[in-house]
């Protein structure tokens, strides 16, 4: 079954699922990125602070020089606190486009909204500019809680595509679904099957025996039932495949509630205030 695609808010698709590339390095990245690409994926995410945008970049190159067209994929990378003001948003896009080898970038996200820093809101303005310049497809976020979206919508007016945070069944993080989707925003899932324990889950594995299917793939399907996209990492072609392979079948609504109630609240959310990108 072909992956489905998300209308964004300002024209493109996001496709329903992606490859995680952390941390992945530069040496083991384009094996891992040509494979993914080769069983399916179009949605590849990467970011400064992972250090293998070159690597990435090898791999998607690989990939086109094999068949696959540029369009048909959707690269998205993040920069850090130290690009927070205008210029230094456009130059961390050239920065990862000289990397990643490409001449422009589909989604381009703020990594971390660092509060302490206090200049989320400019990075977003960078991040308008490169949108109307026609150097981004889509922005978005990463990270970023309910009132940091509030305050980047309040002073632009503009939403963003995407917020990538962490969703898992241990990570519901509501009040933040809540907010993406009152704006119209995606909300991406970085790590959506760690921690392994929940793969472990009396509710997970019900649902994956009743339905002829991996813990993996029931956490996955569950991910995206929600609307939500999942990102996971894998460097494995078979792993890879398995967790692509994960529209074919649908969850029941008692099967979605027993995954919801796996909820562990904060704690497995990494505070967004203290992380250092």
């Amino acid at each position: 079954m072909n992956t489905p695609l998300l209308p964004l808010i300002h024209g493109a698709s996001l496709p329903g699922i992606g490859l995680g590339t952390y941390p992945m390095t530069d040496d083991d990245a384009p094996a891992a990125v040509r494979s993914a690409i080769e069983v399916g994926y179009r949605l590849i995410d990467t970011a400064h602070g992972y250090h293998n945008e070159t690597g990435v970049g090898l791999g998607i190159r690989d990939a086109i020089a094999g068949g696959v067209a540029r369009e048909e994929l959707f690269i998205t990378t993040k920069f850090n606190k130290d690009s927070h003001f205008v210029a230094g948003v456009a130059t961390a896009w050239e920065t990862s486009c000289r990397r990643l080898g490409l001449d422009y970038l589909d989604l381009m996200l703020i990594h971390w909204p660092c509060p302490m820093v206090g200049r989320y809101v400019e990075a977003w303005e960078g991040l308008i500019a490169l949108l109307a310049a026609g150097k981004v497809r889509a922005i978005g976020v990463s990270n970023f809680l309910p009132a940091h979206l509030d305050r980047i919508v309040a002073a632009t007016g503009v939403a963003p595509d995407v917020n990538q945070i962490k969703f898992s069944p241990y990570a519901l993080q509501g009040p933040s679904v809540a907010a993406n989707r009152a704006l119209g925003t995606i909300t991406e899932a970085y790590s959506p099957i760690k921690p392994a324990t929940q793969l472990t889950e009396p509710a997970v594995l019900a649902a994956a025996k009743a339905h002829g299917v991996t813990p993996a793939q029931t956490v996955l399907r569950w991910v995206t039932q929600h609307g939500i996209v999942p990102i996971p990492k894998s460097s494995n072609p078979a792993r890879q495949a398995e967790n692509l392979a994960i529209f074919n079948f649908t969850l029941t609504a008692a099967e979605m509630a027993s995954l919801d109630a796996l909820d562990r609240g904060t704690e497995f959310i990494t505070d967004s205030n203290n992380f250092g990108h």
